[in-house]
């Protein structure tokens, strides 16, 4: 393997889905609670499009950067949603907004260019820069404050060597969303930097509850809009995440580079997911408020039920499916196998053990914390933080004289 390879670690997300699959194969009944993903079916009207699409052949090759048809569909939601204008030369299509994310990174970062990412963050977005051979900044956010990025500590963390700014509104894990005034202070320090460039991923735009509000930078600051690459997909909004199509609008010169890499490194999206999302994007739009009802009803749920956790300190999101919830007066306990709670990994693990699957904040860079999601049954939701109480329920305060005594005992005897 190459050394940038070697050097980037494996998804910690992914090492807990391994486990738990793992488990799952063994027989282990486990209640899935860490999944980012819609528990709903994809739309009839959306499959009904796909369906229509292979009967008229639409099953050959599209441009690299996607088709026209489906490039001007981004354009419509883009003005309709955001207010955002776009040529069809400034979007581009791409098979999931993950990839793509990772591409636009690519045409911009060189070896030892910086990128500046708020904590906690999406595993993957710290590992895409990595990929590039880049230097990750992390800038860590505080719960105390709403996971709101300071504007005093952005411009603090921007050098010389920063090329670009990712922001994810609203975020993963934390499902903080960033205001229209937080949007703006952000801009305000971008224009004495006009070196860093910006990615917004903006994946989660469709799941918002109120009072928060959805904005995005290229709206709030116009000024700003040769510089930053507005990313967006289907999978999250639709439950359409099988179907791979992520898409973005930004300038030009940024549109143009990731056309030259797709033309290198892919052979387009599907043409049938494309069709899809043709429909997705100028179809129905109101089951979009109702599936939102929905998340917001079930966040409460949780929220109240793991609020009833000793030591657990949940709090309500402003947008996504996740609860990010505090567990740090779990560690340093211990649990009935004699393991000693020392992050929020070992206490992922414990409740693994326990039978339900989360994601420790490590993976996210924000501890002590864990990721619940709650895209899933009300049953699931219930019957998973019952086991979340039942695992917690058995760890205990480690005896530090006691565990003294024992190891000077083993020392001895050995």
């Amino acid at each position: 393997m190459s050394d940038t390879i070697r050097k980037v670690p494996g998804s910690p997300i992914g090492k807990m889905f391994d486990r738990a699959t793992d488990l799952r194969s063994r027989g282990t009944d486990l209640i899935d609670l860490s999944l980012g993903e819609p528990d709903f079916d994809t739309p009839e009207h959306i499959r009904q499009a796909a369906i229509d699409a292979i009967n008229a052949g639409y099953t050959r090759y599209t441009a690299a950067d996607g088709s026209a048809a489906l490039k001007d569909a981004v354009r419509r939601k883009f003005a309709r949603d955001n207010g955002l204008n776009f040529e069809r030369s400034q979007v581009v299509i791409a098979s999931g907004a993950k990839p793509l994310i990772a591409s636009a990174m690519q045409v911009v970062l060189d070896r030892g260019d910086k990128i500046i990412i708020p904590t906690p963050a999406w595993t993957s977005h710290v590992g895409m820069a990595q990929v590039c051979a880049a230097t990750p900044v992390l800038l860590q956010t505080a719960e105390s404050e709403e996971y709101g990025i300071d504007a005093g500590k952005l411009e603090r963390a921007i050098t010389a060597e920063t090329k670009l700014l990712l922001l994810c509104s609203p975020g993963n894990p934390t499902g903080a969303v960033a205001s229209a005034e937080e949007l703006s202070a952000i801009a305000e320090v971008l224009r004495r930097h006009p070196h860093v460039n910006v990615i917004s991923d903006d994946l989660y735009e469709h799941v918002v509850f109120a009072p928060a509000t959805f904005a995005t930078l290229a709206q709030v600051a116009p000024d700003l809009a040769d510089r930053v690459l507005t990313v967006n997909g289907l999978s999250k909004a639709y439950a359409m995440t099988g179907w791979r199509i992520g898409y973005a609008g930004g300038p030009s010169w940024w549109t143009t580079g990731l056309r030259v890499l797709f033309s290198q490194t892919s052979g387009g999206p599907c043409s049938i997911s494309q069709a899809a999302g043709i429909a997705a994007l100028d179809g129905p739009q109101e089951f979009l408020a109702e599936w939102r009802e929905v998340y917001r009803r079930r966040c409460a749920l949780a929220v109240e039920a793991l609020s009833k956790v000793p030591d657990l300190r949940p709090r309500m999101p402003q947008g996504a499916f996740f609860l990010y919830v505090e567990c740090g007066a779990y560690i340093g306990k211990q649990a009935p196998n004699g393991m000693v709670i020392a992050s929020s990994t070992d206490f992922a693990d414990h409740l693994l053990a326990a039978g339900v699957v989360t994601v420790p904040g490590a993976a996210f860079y924000g501890d002590p914390f864990i990721r619940l999601s709650v895209a899933t049954s009300d049953a699931n939701i219930v019957e998973g933080i019952r086991r979340i109480a039942v695992g917690c329920s058995q760890l205990r305060s480690v005896d530090l004289a006691a565990s003294v005594r024992l190891t000077t005992r083993k020392e001895l005897m050995s």
